[in-house]
């Protein structure tokens, strides 16, 4: 017996392949997603929902974490195997690592650089469990468990899928691909930032009248709010974990992707085996 590996030897292997339970699954929840971090600025003034202003992060975060685990389960359904299963928690378990080293020192987050070259690799389905795995488990060995653990599942999640959709994962190698991503992760490291404003904003009250979420207000005035809490709080914040994502990216990168490349290879998660008989 012999055994023929039918792939194409320049196509890169993914941990997942998504099907269209998993898209519609991932789009459905982004869409919510997108509703709990942004709704101090969809709700009308004097709405309902800005009137519990305190309330609504809480609803959101649990309704997140159904949602989450639901896109989670959907993706592994469509081809998580065991070979994905033991380099997602490898990964995971890095990056959870990771995150705590600079943790409280302006925003130097190391774990960033290894999400995106880990979604650049294995593709955005795993790059969307991955990043929201490896929230989960940093925010378990950090203690960081809150109403805000759920919305940086989701953004993380986000955030690694997205260098999984980044153009020419077959083709664009060396330095080309190393600017990309390095550019993706400043960016994406900037939108995190904000995106993870958005969900802590509305908790503020009257702690600082100047740049707290006002029910009653216009989305204009709000927004000019938003924007000043976001100079106030965390740009320095946003700058440094950018910075590091870039530099990390660019010296580490090569041997990051090389090594990523291999194991996935080696895995072999979408080889297609098929067995013919012996001539002679």
């Amino acid at each position: 017996m012999s055994r023929r590996d039918d792939r194409p030897a320049d196509r890169q292997a993914r941990a997942i392949r998504l099907g269209p339970r998993s898209v519609a699954a991932l789009v459905l929840v982004s869409a919510v997603g997108v509703v709990a971090f942004g709704w101090p600025f969809l709700a009308p003034p004097g709405s309902r929902l800005t009137a519990h202003a305190q309330d609504a992060p809480w609803l959101f975060a649990g309704l997140l974490v159904l949602l989450v685990g639901v896109v989670a389960a959907t993706i592994s359904e469509s081809g998580l195997g065991p070979k994905a299963v033991a380099m997602l928690g490898v990964l995971a378990a890095t990056g959870a690592a990771l995150r705590p080293i600079g943790a409280g020192t302006a925003g130097l987050e190391p774990m960033f650089f290894l999400m995106v070259l880990s979604g650049r690799v294995l593709g955005p389905g795993f790059g969307f469990v991955l990043g929201s795995v490896t929230m989960f488990a940093s925010a378990l060995l950090t203690g960081g468990v809150g109403p805000w653990m759920p919305f940086q599942m989701l953004a993380m999640g986000w955030f690694t899928m997205g260098a999984g959709l980044l153009p020419g994962p077959d083709r664009l190698r060396g330095r080309a691909e190393l600017v990309m991503l390095a550019g993706y992760g400043f960016l994406a490291a900037f939108a995190y930032g904000t995106v993870m404003n958005m969900a802590g904003w509305p908790f503020m009250g009257g702690l600082a009248s100047g740049i707290a979420f006002a029910a009653d207000a216009p989305v204009t005035a709000n927004l000019a709010r938003f924007v000043a809490y976001c100079l106030a709080t965390s740009m320095g914040w946003d700058l440094g974990r950018a910075v590091v994502t870039v530099v990390l990216t660019l010296v580490l990168g090569p041997a990051v992707l090389r090594a990523l490349r291999r194991a996935t290879r080696r895995a072999a998660f979408e080889t297609a085996v098929t067995f013919e008989a012996s001539q002679g």
